[in-house]
């Protein structure tokens, strides 16, 4: 079996334990230079955050290192440069300010160009809502964009409570006027909201990547070790029987972002005998997404925890693949 409950326990929820070194006190600051020096002269401060957490951040420098070194191939014994460093910093902090400028629909600062989106127009033209699952991987809001072209689309995030707190917060101190659907996981009408949504038409948003330690996990393989990802994003697309699209916001610098939407499962005429087989191949093919964009663009990935720590032990293997 691969599949564990609370497996993840001991590493997996360190990102939710570890504290945040910004608060909305300096996120108001950023957020006002950003928009009264504008994008260009407001990005030399990005700098100075890379170099701060290249200097005197070791625990985010040393998880870093232990994806850089998988995902460009390096060996064990080799060591990634501090220019790898970074720029793996500096990707970071560019997605979180342009975040500002998204939120604040300033879409004309950016180059985005979006492929394969007529697999989400068809989907959407049917009337059935649709589940978008992304990751930690370049940026998210950036999404957002996506209703310039199609007017009326709309997007809610699902997501742990204590996140949606995090991110009802921060899109108040961004802009207070910023409308987005947050739907907090772990209400007893959470599921049904999803429900009316999907009904509706609406695309709904998760994050797969992360676990808040005690939730149910599956090990697959990721780029190159196993890695357990939480199994609820997948269920419950799976219950719901929605298709689901794997979605990539990457920063590809300066003002540039690629989205790539990618079909990942069909859960729309799913039997309940082969839920637990259907949901195994989606993660299965999720991580297989996840590791091809981490090498198009291998510093947008934005997980500074130990991602391969509460992983399963080396002699249990996912199964292979089925498309």
């Amino acid at each position: 079996m691969t599949t564990k409950r609370n497996a993840a326990l001991p590493g997996s929820a360190e990102w939710k334990q570890r504290p945040e070194r910004s608060n909305m006190f300096w996120l108001r600051v950023m957020t006002w230079i950003s928009l009264r020096l504008g994008r260009h002269l407001s990005r030399i401060v990005l700098y100075g955050i890379a170099a701060y957490f290249l200097a005197f951040a070791p625990a985010a420098r040393s998880m870093s290192r232990s994806y850089l070194r998988r995902v460009l191939k390096l060996g064990s014994h080799s060591a990634v440069g501090w220019q790898h460093l970074f720029q793996h910093f500096l990707s970071f902090a560019s997605v979180i300010h342009d975040r500002v400028y998204l939120v604040n629909d300033r879409f004309e600062l950016f180059d985005i160009r979006v492929h394969n989106d007529q697999l989400i127009d068809d989907i959407v033209a049917t009337g059935q809502g649709v589940f978008l699952i992304g990751a930690h991987l370049g940026s998210f809001e950036v999404l957002r964009a996506i209703g310039r072209k199609q007017p009326g689309l709309r997007v809610a995030m699902v997501m742990y409570e204590d996140n949606a707190r995090k991110i009802n917060a921060a899109l108040n101190a961004i802009n207070p006027k910023a409308q987005q659907d947050i739907i907090a996981l772990g209400h007893i009408d959470s599921m049904i909201q999803v429900h009316e949504l999907l009904a509706q038409g609406t695309v709904v948003g998760m994050l797969g990547d992360r676990s808040l330690g005690k939730d149910d996990t599956y090990a697959v393989d990721f780029l190159g070790d196993p890695a357990a990802l939480p199994l609820g994003p997948f269920r419950m697309a799976a219950i719901m029987k929605r298709p689901v699209v794997f979605m990539a916001g990457l920063y590809r610098g300066g003002n540039r972002y690629d989205i790539h939407f990618e079909s990942l499962a069909d859960f729309s005429a799913l039997a309940p005998r082969g839920r637990t087989i259907a949901v195994h191949a989606a993660m299965t093919r999720y991580a297989a997404l996840m590791e091809q964009y981490c090498y198009r663009a291998p510093y947008n990935w934005f997980n500074f925890f130990d991602f391969w720590r509460a992983s399963v032990s080396p002699q249990v293997k996912p199964p292979a693949e089925i498309t």
